[in-house]
């Protein structure tokens, strides 16, 4: 199964716990700390889910490849270099210490 396919069945798992605990909270009351408590966890739960389905989605992804920038062979053209300097070496009309 894909990622996509699995977050997806959690998804669905986790929708029905909410379900089951709604359906509790109605026959027992949403009084009792234990109840609140698990109200609390499948909640949390659910927003975890969406932060991992947010990162997933994004680790999962296809590669973004970067853009290729085609170099040609032709050799440059020397008026580029006419005012320029010799990294290290200095200008061309004086000596390198």
């Amino acid at each position: 199964m894909s990622v996509h396919d699995e977050l997806a069945t959690v998804q669905r798992c986790l929708d029905d716990l909410l379900r089951s605990v709604g359906r509790l909270e109605k026959q027992l009351g949403s009084g009792s700390m234990e109840l609140r408590r698990v109200r609390s966890d499948t909640n949390h739960l659910r927003e975890s889910l969406a932060l991992l389905r947010e990162t997933a989605v994004g680790a999962v992804g296809p590669a973004k490849r970067p853009d290729l920038v085609t170099i040609s062979d032709t050799p440059y053209d020397v008026s580029l270099w006419v005012d320029s300097d010799d990294e290290g070496l200095g200008a061309r009309d004086r000596r390198a210490p």
